[in-house]
């Protein structure tokens, strides 16, 4: 585990009009049927003002078991797009189940040289609180490539694609704080209450993955967070398990308030025999922990994503259903200072 003290918000460096953005296979293959979905994908960054590159390895057909290729090859081409001062931003192109093959091989260095923008959820997850606790790095819990820009994207009203293109692409390029992200009657206050703090999360199960690695964050530093995660696949039994293991180490005593994202292909919730809701096992395993909770926010497996940047500051008001983002998560691109 590495120190406690609190990190050193290390914020990329804001995009501008032209800059690269690169959608690379950071974990799970392309699949050929999957090839137009990216291909909408890479519209939509060209329509937000970028320049779009394929990495090689996001090549239909290519893997390796269950991966895009071996950890190692993932890690080498992760790492020359962390060093190549031409590329401005990663997105993955999909999630999967590779990152925990490559985690030590990260050219941590590279990142602190030259932050970039790292988008994706899923098993990116990991990704992003394994380089927050190394570098301070701001990772941005954002769609991916092909599911998510390409896909679910696709299939939201146009008001709302046009409401997450202006989102996403304000919080690549702009330097003020974003103020309150957009509400949908889909949220639900489970426990009432106010709160601000770091914000901290991503698919539960690799929350708890990461924690039992020897990047995994200290404890001190979910001291007043804000705790976000989302769910998919599995039984219900599962989740309550994962929320089981952050309560025996520490985390739940240490937060100052939680958001859950829409759950997704998850067996045994709200079924017919009385199965558990969400907010049950969330409120069981909570306690008397008098926290604010809000559900059923739109990120993750769910889809489309509102953005959550990984160690920003932002404010809870579960009872007025409001997640609002204090700070900036790039930094303006001239500073005095490294970090922003």
């Amino acid at each position: 585990m590495i120190g406690s003290a609190l990190p050193h918000l290390l914020r990329p460096r804001a995009l501008r009009p032209g800059d690269l953005v690169v959608i690379a296979s950071l974990s799970g293959p392309l699949h050929a049927g999957y090839e137009p979905d990216l291909e909408q994908a890479v519209a939509v960054l060209e329509g937000m003002g970028f320049r779009v590159r394929r990495a090689p390895l996001l090549e239909a057909g290519r893997h390796r078991w269950w991966s895009a290729a071996a950890p190692a090859e993932i890690a080498g081409e992760f790492n020359a797009l962390l060093r190549d001062p031409e590329v401005r931003a990663i997105i993955a192109h999909d999630g999967g189940q590779t990152a925990l093959g490559y985690l030590d091989l990260i050219d941590v260095e590279a990142i602190t040289a030259d932050p970039k923008p790292i988008l994706g959820y899923s098993d990116i997850s990991l990704l992003h609180l394994v380089l927050y606790a190394r570098t301070g790095l701001v990772g941005f819990h954002a769609d991916l490539a092909t599911p998510g820009l390409g896909g679910h994207w696709q299939a939201a009203p146009a008001a709302r694609r046009a409401e997450l293109e202006k989102l996403y692409s304000t919080l690549l390029t702009g330097t003020e704080p974003i103020g309150a992200l957009p509400t949908t009657p889909s949220w639900e206050c489970w426990r009432a209450g106010r709160t601000e703090g770091r914000l901290i999360g991503g698919v539960i199960n690799r929350i708890v993955l990461a924690q039992a690695t020897r990047f995994a964050l200290p404890l001190e530093w979910f001291d007043g967070a804000v705790l976000f995660w989302e769910e998919t696949g599995g039984q219900a039994s599962y989740v309550w398990s994962y929320l089981q293991v952050l309560r025996h180490c520490g985390i739940l005593d240490r937060i100052s308030g939680m958001v859950v994202g829409v759950p997704y292909a998850i067996d045994g919730l709200d079924s017919p025999d009385a199965s558990p809701t969400l907010p049950d096992l969330v409120l069981d395993v909570l306690g008397d922990r008098d926290i604010p909770v809000l559900g059923n926010v739109e990120f993750g497996h769910a889809g489309p994503n509102l953005p959550m940047p990984v160690g920003i500051r932002v404010a809870l008001d579960a009872r007025q259903r409001s997640l609002s983002l204090l700070e900036p998560a790039v930094r303006p691109l001239i500073v005095s200072g490294p970090g922003g």
